[in-house]
């Protein structure tokens, strides 16, 4: 159990997870559906001064609120690669769909001491909604407290992911279609707003190949204290295995069949 002073931390966090978030988000909007460049990165993935310019101001909010705290974000890289607390930044999950002026982006904030997620926060500026979490506090949404669903079934839910090909993790593509093909709903557009489905109770299923860390951490507690089940492709229930499959609690397990996943460990 918690004691007062932690759950007093854990609160605290909570709210300048999501207050940061809300910040590093509204410099992306500024840039959102306007003409900027789109640079590749070495991976191959995009990357714009929204992205950027979002980032530094996150880092600046940080190391003036919480100077003692590391830092690691997509566009930068690590500060503080030894403190003991660090936050994870992901400006803008989903540049994809940024920049092809798509609303479904947002703003991943994640505050972690090793790999325990302390508090998350997930911010979609183009469509004002917000997702924050801590354990033992809740998953919050737009300030109320949300949930899966009860959905019990695979064959009455609806499953989401960010690209159906699976380009960076081929070997989970069949495993992607046997769920897709059992679903009554099948949709992409996923990226960090599909996670806030499932938290939300309007998707059953959201699960990614491949991802970083700065992509899962803030979705970690999401999922978990609106009552899901979030794990990795291997059953693991960690925000760094670098892959993710959240379901509500009640077709987690049969989702996870069909994905060729083992049981949440």
């Amino acid at each position: 159990m918690l004691t007062i002073d932690k759950k007093g931390e854990l609160s605290l966090l909570l709210e300048a997870a999501q207050e940061l978030a809300r910040r590093t988000g509204g410099v992306a909007l500024r840039h959102f559906r306007s003409s900027i460049a789109v640079e590749s990165k070495t991976d191959g993935s995009p990357v714009t001064v929204a992205d950027r310019s979002a980032e530094e101001a996150a880092r600046e909010w940080i190391t003036r609120r919480f100077p003692d705290d590391g830092i690691l974000g997509e566009e930068f890289g690590a500060h503080l690669p030894a403190a003991k607390r660090r936050w994870l930044i992901d400006p803008i999950d989903g540049t994809k769909t940024f920049v092809r002026g798509v609303p479904l982006w947002g703003t991943l904030i994640a505050v972690c001491e090793e790999e325990a997620v302390l508090a998350g926060a997930a911010f979609f500026p183009a469509v004002d909604e917000i997702l924050g979490a801590a354990p033992t506090l809740g998953c919050w949404w737009n300030g109320s407290r949300t949930h899966v669903s009860n959905v019990s079934t695979v064959e009455a839910s609806t499953v989401l992911t960010t690209d159906e090909r699976f380009s960076r993790s081929v070997e989970r593509r069949e495993g992607w279609a046997r769920l897709a093909n059992a679903a009554a709903i099948s949709r992409t557009w996923g990226d960090c707003y599909g996670y806030l489905l499932v938290a939300t109770g309007r998707a059953e299923v959201m699960v990614d190949g491949v991802v970083a860390p700065w992509d899962a951490a803030a979705l970690f507690p999401a999922i978990t204290e609106a009552g899901g089940v979030f794990t990795d492709w291997e059953g693991h229930p960690t925000a760094f295995g670098g892959s993710i499959v959240a379901t509500n609690a009640a077709v987690g397990i049969r989702a996870r069949q069909l994905l060729g996943v083992p049981a949440a460990r």
